[in-house]
């Protein structure tokens, strides 16, 4: 009986201890059929079933442990499966080893008088391992649920908390292993905890592999890929993307953030290593993986985000110095700031006049080739080509601006080389709006404004292409909000620009045709003509005098919300976001916190009895003040160059900024104004169209030429009450606006983390990484090397200058008349 107990422990199972209908193949508690019920009592049945029960444990753990080594696609699974084997299996066969050489020895510890070996004493040796091989067998279930091969429930005859860990659809992965025997430490059984000690090693040294072929040598590993959490992007525009399912719990957004891109920046460097012999040196491999190999197992959390930081930083200011430097990154956003943010007001105009001019010479195009042909829409939609020529033309009409400085611009000569203007495809707005589901939805955000369809009736944006180093701080999220401020600003231009246009109407100001001139004029039929001129421009100025009113009131509106947002907006950001890039301080930031030092610092005001005390004694006693300012001098002079990651994750916060105090971020702000802009366009061609109507109608009256498919008093009677209607939904347009900042500006949504900024500044991975970056360099909330954005104007500075009069008044006025005559007020 000895020898088939131990042989069943050892993994061969016995037909003694096998259990009832079982078949050969499987284990079970001690059969009670009546072969065995002469070899074995009711009392040694009751003792074997322990050992029954842990032989059938044995039994399935090499097997379905060798089936996880050999088929896992996760190569942390294979590893801790094969650790199972490999040491607490091993572990358990030389346990009975020992058993079995301590009978052969006739050992007093377990054989007593007359070579009789009692069972109790047997069984109690292996009492220590039921647990241990039962914790194994659920450990190998969760490996085992979702991975290959037949499910283990079916092979399951043992009883444990398996049950308590429900199934899961996806496959088994790595990370979740890893988590798994992580929470398995917080146990109160001491064997258990050694246990998943010893496989939380194996799990993280094989995990580590893994991300040392990434963060040492920017490749992604060999065999199991699909289980490392960086994976090669296929919808999105980013070349590589994290995935978070595949991270461990205890690897902080913020250092997977770390770990991607210092891979993302060793595939950069050995690209450039190709052409280029400086980049191509290895010093910080050993230090690095010195600095791995020091971790502990289980990793803490902010050991390793320290390391991973470290790394990071360390590769920054060996590397990517060269291969980055600040000018690059100076020059990129002088760029952006340039031409998608406005600052080249003469890009934006030539930009309007070249689309305006491309868009009236299609519609030409259309009215000559209506009579030949009957598809007129498909001569008047724009096309990609035309789109692109559009841009080269705006390039060349800089260019004559500028005369004979055109040269010397560099900025323009970069731009003409990286800026395209294409029609928004939504296959490659959808893969680049996946690609920023990770930012904290700021580009679902912003690119979900409409502005975008206005500068060609069609879906037009102007993109970047990124050079290939520029890409390590400037993602394609990034492109997409600067393409969705730069489409909201250059909106407001065109309609700027297009009402202002109209006061070069001339014909539409002045008396024309003149008044006939002497010597005609003194006569009967010269003053009869002037009386009818006279008559004609008064008529015509009537029908025109709330027209001029609302297009000097939308001007008006325009240009202080203009003015606004380009001066105290996004000028001011920029500049504070320039001044920490380059000297790593920001002075204005600085003063928000310099008050409240300056009043525990200042001396207590002199007392009544103090005041006849000379003065001159009185200025060497705050000398403290001053040192705060030297201080601040000093930690600007002691500037540490950002590495790109910080210059990422700044330029993030800083795009969140603008988004947010531009009111891109309030869909209740942003959809009415493109109402009131679409409003606008169409107050500008019903103006043109009336024009067009008296010029025919002064050719018909004074020259005798007449069109006999055209009836000119319909139509002037037409666009007239179409412009009545225009103006009155431009005039409730902007005072909606002006309702809806007021609005804003009560609730504080564009001041303060409890608005729409605090919602999108307030993003715990940009936290994590603010607070990481802090602690590198030693600098607290005020100042140092942490990105602030400046405090700017809120809406209520635009609001002071929003002063209408008595101008919505009238139009209230209007609507009761309207409603008083039984009209519908334009069906609105």
């Amino acid at each position: 009986m000895l020898h088939e107990i131990l042989l069943s422990l050892s993994g061969h199972p016995s037909p003694l201890l096998r259990a009832p209908g079982a078949s050969a193949g499987h284990g079970g508690a001690l059969g009670d059929s009546n072969s065995n019920s002469s070899v074995v009592s009711p009392p040694e049945r009751a003792l074997l079933a322990s050992l029954a029960h842990l032989g059938d444990l044995h039994v399935k753990l090499i097997s379905f442990a060798a089936q996880i080594a050999t088929e896992h696609p996760s190569i942390i699974c294979r590893a801790v499966a094969a650790a199972v084997d490999s040491i607490h299996l091993a572990a358990f066969q030389r346990k009975v080893l020992q058993v079995e050489n301590t009978i052969l020895r006739k050992d007093a510890a377990l054989v007593g008088a007359h070579n009789i070996v009692p069972l109790t004493a047997v069984v109690a040796e292996f009492d220590g391992w039921t647990r241990r091989m039962e914790w194994l067998w659920d450990l190998v279930q969760f490996m085992l649920r979702s991975g290959p091969g037949p499910s283990p429930s079916k092979a399951k005859a043992g009883t444990g908390p398996s049950s308590s860990s429900s199934s899961s659809s996806s496959s088994c992965t790595g990370a979740r292993v890893m988590d798994r025997l992580r929470a398995e430490l917080q146990t109160g059984y001491m064997d258990v905890e050694e246990t998943a000690t010893s496989l939380v090693a194996v799990a993280e040294s094989a995990w580590l592999k893994q991300v040392s072929a990434w963060i040492l040598y920017g490749k992604l590993p060999t065999f199991g890929a699909e289980d490392f959490f960086v994976q090669r992007s296929k919808d999105s525009a980013e070349e590589y993307v994290s995935v978070p399912s595949l991270l461990p719990a205890f690897v902080t957004p913020s250092t997977a953030a770390s770990m991607l891109f210092i891979g993302r920046s060793l595939n950069q460097i050995r690209e450039r290593s190709m052409g280029d012999s400086r980049f191509r040196g290895t010093d910080h491999l050993s230090t690095q993986l010195k600095q791995l190999a020091a971790l502990s197992h289980p990793l803490d959390s902010a050991s390793f985000s320290r390391a991973i930081i470290d790394i990071r930083h360390f590769l920054s200011r060996t590397t990517l110095q060269r291969l980055l430097p600040i000018t690059k990154v100076v020059e990129a956003l002088q760029l952006l700031r340039d031409f998608f943010l406005l600052r080249r007001g003469e890009f934006a105009m030539a930009l309007i006049q070249q689309a305006e001019e491309k868009i009236r010479s299609r519609w030409r195009r259309a009215e000559n080739l209506a009579y030949e042909k009957r598809d007129v829409l498909g001569t008047v939609v724009v096309k990609e080509g035309e789109v692109a020529a559009v841009l080269a033309r705006t390039w060349a009409a800089m260019g004559s601006m500028q005369g004979n400085h055109a040269d010397d611009d560099e900025g323009v000569e970069l731009a003409r080389d990286l800026l395209r203007l294409t029609l928004a495809k939504s296959g490659s707005t959808s893969a680049a709006m996946t690609s920023a589901a990770a930012e904290g939805g700021l580009t679902s955000i912003a690119s979900s404004t409409p502005f975008r369809n206005l500068l060609f009736s069609v879906p037009v944006v102007l993109t970047l292409q990124v050079p290939s180093p520029l890409d390590l701080f400037l993602s394609q999220s990034d492109l997409q909000t600067y393409t969705a401020i730069n489409s909201y600003l250059l909106s407001l231009r065109r309609a700027h620009l297009r009402l202002t246009d109209l006061w070069k109407i001339s014909s539409l100001r002045r008396h024309h045709p003149a008044s006939p001139s002497p010597p005609y004029a003194s006569t009967r039929g010269g003053r009869e003509k002037t009386r009818l001129l006279r008559h004609r421009h008064d008529a015509r100025a009537n029908i025109l005098r709330n027209a001029w009113a609302t297009a000097s009131a939308a001007i008006f509106f325009l240009g202080e919300t203009e003015g606004y947002l380009q001066t105290e907006i996004v000028a001011v950001l920029t500049d504070g976001f320039h001044r920490w890039l380059t000297t790593g301080e920001d002075e204005q930031r600085q003063d928000d916190f310099l008050p409240a030092q300056k009043t525990k610092l200042q001396p207590a005001p002199p007392s009544r009895q103090e005041d006849n005390e000379d003065i001159w004694f009185a200025t060497a006693d705050p000398p403290v003040a001053s040192s705060s300012s030297t201080q601040l001098a000093t930690a600007a002079k002691r500037h540490h160059p950002h590495d790109p990651q910080t210059l990422a994750t700044a330029h993030r916060l800083y795009l969140r900024t603008v988004v947010a105090r531009l009111l891109l971020a309030h869909p209740s702000f942003t959809q009415p104004l493109y109402d009131v802009l679409v409003h606008i366009d169409h107050l500008v061609a019903l103006v043109h169209r009336l024009h067009a109507v008296w010029n025919s109608a002064d050719l018909e009256a004074d020259v005798g030429v007449v069109d006999a498919f055209v009836d000119l008093a319909r139509e002037e009677r037409e666009v007239t009450a179409d412009l009545r209607g225009v103006e009155a939904r431009v005039r409730r347009g902007i005072e909606g606006l002006v309702a809806e900042l007021r609005r804003i500006e009560a609730a504080g949504g564009s001041e303060g983390r409890d608005g729409v900024l605090g919602l999108l500044l307030g993003k715990k991975a940009e936290e994590d990484e603010e607070d990481n970056d802090s602690d590198l360099w030693g600098t607290s909330g005020g100042g140092g090397g942490r990105y602030i954005p400046r405090r700017v104007g809120g809406v209520d500075r635009l609001l002071m200058k929003l002063d209408f009069g008595t101008w919505f008044a009238a139009d209230a006025g209007d609507r009761d008349g309207d409603r008083g005559n039984g009209d519908d007020d334009d069906g609105l």
